[in-house]
């Protein structure tokens, strides 16, 4: 095989090691997922994080803006009233600012974590009127929502400079 059909090799990240426990596994993954997507925000040219790379508008800065209010509405019980408006970040808002809100979310949302033990217990969020989700439900909702965004991401910072990996 020629040198110029030779694929660069790329360096992924492999999946956590994590403890035995299914809570252990399932915030291993997670936190995995997290640190991916926020991994593909850092370091992206400023203005093409804001620059839709899809007919459907999407955009890598949109993308964390977004999961920022899905751990915030899952874990600590935020009311989100329009989800298609959390896909668009301020046109004020830095790479930085967008970042900064998503761990702050994520660091809060594990310590609510921290506290809980049962899997099967409700998420403990207030949010009257509405009963709150099991945490095992909860935990695996954020790793498909994560996981789905991350790969839409993977994508974007592809197409914004040749990025790849996690």
């Amino acid at each position: 095989m020629s040198t110029t059909t030779r694929r660069k090799r790329r360096g992924d990240t492999p999946p956590p090691s994590t403890g035995s426990s299914e809570t252990e596994i399932l915030r291993g993954f997670l936190d995995y997922l997290r640190a991916a997507i926020t991994a593909k925000v850092e370091g992206a040219p400023e203005r093409q994080v804001r620059t839709a790379a899809v007919p459907s508008g999407t955009n890598l800065l949109g993308l964390l803006q977004h999961l920022t209010f899905v751990e915030r509405s899952m874990f600590l019980g935020d009311n989100i009233i329009d989800w298609q408006a959390t896909f668009q970040a301020a046109p004020a808002d830095s790479v930085a600012d967008v970042v900064a809100r998503y761990r702050d979310a994520v660091e809060r949302a594990n310590e609510i974590l921290d506290g809980c033990t049962d899997l099967g217990a409700p998420v403990p969020r207030r949010r009257p009127g509405r009963p709150a989700p099991s945490l095992r439900w909860a935990l695996t909702h954020m790793i498909e929502e994560t996981g789905r965004h991350a790969g839409h991401a993977d994508i974007l910072r592809e197409l914004i400079d040749g990025t790849t990996g996690r």
